[in-house]
């Protein structure tokens, strides 16, 4: 079976425009979640957000294109970019070879509210005649392929907060099944929209810590009260290993297994202690064919809500066995990051990447009094020096999609 590796990250995010920036501020417990100014704050029982600092498409893209791109199909094709540059591939590989799995979870929103609102003041026929192409979950996908000559296989993963993540995961096999030798994975989001926003408040899943944003997200806390919705891009180049190695590409880290399940239960809410998330974690470990004592690193969904947090717990606990969780340090980035939806499984795989790299354990940044129910090691604080060799990457998302990335650190 063909090995993939990853040789390109990249991405746009509340704490980076770039990887280096985001993962520096990640590891430094930086956060990116202030009050909203995208949308006037005063809607939403949830002032706050994660969004992208100081953003002019006009840096990206001509005037035209950023009139027929939704603000999140901007976000996947500068985080392609940046993945693609630090590839190398450019002229190193047939364009029906590379393809694109790139996913969001709700798509164009913002243009879908913008053009509903034109229909019901201007009429019908006064749509933007790009309102289509612009508002669909695909067009990412799409339009990075246009964008890089991708001309491989090409599509869009739709599930959730799982979308990025399970790109990856789809992309690994799609790799070794030998239908591409490359592959951009990931995914992006702009949700701080009227909608977008106002849906997640009356779902009461956000933070309502409006006087202090920076502490918001506070995964595995006692205090949390919530996520704190964000957006961004990212994306990873993903090249079977023979192929990359042939071309003297700089390989960052390995694929080396990965789970994918449903727990069936519910439409918003997690099985009860984890059960899904648990064989998830398992199905990529005997993917990887490691066992529960190789794991040295968890990068947790962490999503700062009541119920992810303890049934995340379970889950690690019911996967490793309760020793080994006992022993793995787990951190939540969405501590800083606040949570990218359709992107932060991508963003979370190339922390975890970055952390096997380099051997720096990023911190669950704002944890103070951990609930007594999360009872594992969540690096509170500050990040941690470690020899890390295998490390696993877990998402979630609503629909009860579960997808755990297995990686580990390349050393031939």
């Amino acid at each position: 079976m063909r090995r993939v590796v990853i040789t390109g990250t990249g991405m746009i995010s509340p704490v980076g425009k770039t990887v280096r920036e985001s993962w520096e501020n990640v590891v430094a417990g930086v956060s990116g979640v202030g009050r909203m100014t995208l949308m006037n704050p005063e809607f939403f029982t949830s002032k706050i957000a994660g969004e992208v600092k100081n953003y002019n498409p006009a840096d990206y893209f001509d005037r035209k294109l950023v009139k027929r791109v939704d603000r999140y199909t901007q976000f996947a094709m500068i985080a392609s970019r940046e993945a693609f540059r630090e590839s190398g591939l450019e002229g190193h590989i047939h364009p029906e070879r590379l393809g694109g799995i790139i996913g969001s979870g709700i798509g164009g929103i913002g243009t879908m509210e913008q053009e509903h609102k034109v229909a019901l003041e201007r009429g019908v026929h006064r749509i933007n005649p790009f309102f289509c192409p612009m508002m669909i979950s695909n067009i990412s996908a799409g339009r990075v392929g246009i964008d890089l000559n991708a001309k491989g296989l090409n599509f869009a993963t739709v599930t959730a907060c799982a979308t990025s993540g399970h790109a990856i995961a789809v992309a690994m096999d799609m790799i070794r099944m030998g239908r591409s030798d490359a592959i951009l994975a990931g995914g992006s989001e702009a949700p701080i929209t009227l909608t977008g926003v106002g849906g997640f408040c009356q779902l009461k899943a956000l933070s309502t810590r409006n006087d202090d944003p920076e502490r918001a997200s506070r995964p595995f806390d006692r205090d949390r009260d919530g996520f704190v919705i964000s957006e961004g891009g990212a994306v990873v180049v993903m090249e079977d290993l023979e192929f990359a190695m042939a071309r003297g590409a700089d390989i960052l880290a390995e694929v080396v297994g990965a789970g994918m399940t449903c727990d069936a239960y519910h439409i918003t809410a997690p099985a009860e202690g984890g059960e899904g998330s648990a064989r998830a974690i398992k199905l990529a470990m005997e993917d990887a064919g490691i066992g529960p004592d190789q794991v040295d690193y968890i990068n947790a969904h962490g999503t700062s809500t009541q119920l992810n947090d303890v049934n995340e717990t379970e889950a690690i606990k019911t996967a490793l066995g309760v020793e080994n969780a006992k022993r793995v340090p787990v951190s939540s980035t969405k501590s800083v990051t606040g949570h990218m939806l359709g992107a932060a499984g991508a963003a979370e795989a190339i922390f975890t990447l970055l952390a096997l790299k380099q051997g720096i354990i990023p911190p669950t940044a704002t944890l103070v009094e951990p609930d007594e129910r999360c009872d594992l090691d969540y690096v509170p604080g500050k990040a941690r020096k470690a020899d890390l060799v295998y490390a696993l990457s877990n998402s979630l998302g609503f629909g009860g999609h579960n997808v755990t990335i297995a990686l580990k650190k390349f050393t031939d």
